[in-house]
């Protein structure tokens, strides 16, 4: 049987306390509510993005799993918002061709919701293959992919971003407010940072 770890952990953060993710959070207002869905790989891959993301946005959820049926996510998305998936428009070979995207109502951020798939490109294929509800969603793209500053995960593809990036873009694309997500994109990098230099210890 493997022995637990007895490292301490910080409750806000999940992380070894020696780890800890804490000074990096950056609170930002947003009106449009964010659904994270965590691929079950991601919770403790110390790399990840996606919990500096969640602390950082009060208008946010994570809900971990990889096999989301309907009723799960209509539980998940009731309350009445334009939901809209952050996934590329093209990508849904042998999947249920997604709705097409409303611009006019997403003139309306308050009553926006922007479904996030947090997990390698792999595994987000996977969840979304799972998950015929999320097949037909709307799909948001980013119009203006910025470069990436995640250099602590290899990308397969370029204008791969960080779920903590293209989160950010895809929220300044909404909100028409790139300006209110520069702090947070700073701390991004200081923990880009931390990470790369626990390499080298």
């Amino acid at each position: 049987m493997k022995a637990q770890s007895t490292r301490p952990t910080c409750p806000r953060c999940l992380r070894p306390q020696s780890t800890c993710i804490c000074g990096f959070v950056t609170l930002t207002q947003t009106t449009t509510e964010v659904l994270i869905l965590q691929h079950p790989l991601e919770v403790h891959e110390a790399k990840n993005t996606a919990r500096l993301l969640h602390l950082s946005l009060a208008h946010s959820r994570v809900v971990v799993g990889e096999a989301f049926d309907d009723v799960t996510l209509q539980a998940l998305l009731a309350e009445p918002r334009y939901t809209v998936l952050l996934y590329p428009p093209t990508a849904h070979a042998g999947h249920a061709v997604p709705a097409p995207l409303d611009a006019a109502r997403l003139l309306d951020p308050a009553h926006v919701r922007l479904v996030v798939l947090d997990a390698t490109w792999r595994k987000s294929r996977k969840m979304l293959h799972l998950s015929p509800l999320l097949q037909a969603l709307p799909r948001l793209s980013l119009v203006d992919v910025p470069a990436s500053g995640y250099a602590i995960r290899k990308a397969h593809q370029p204008g791969q971003l960080s779920t903590l990036e293209a989160t950010c873009a895809a929220l300044a694309q909404l909100e028409g407010g790139p300006d209110k997500f520069a702090p947070l994109l700073q701390a991004f990098t200081g923990f880009v940072a931390q990470q790369l230099a626990l390499r080298t210890q």
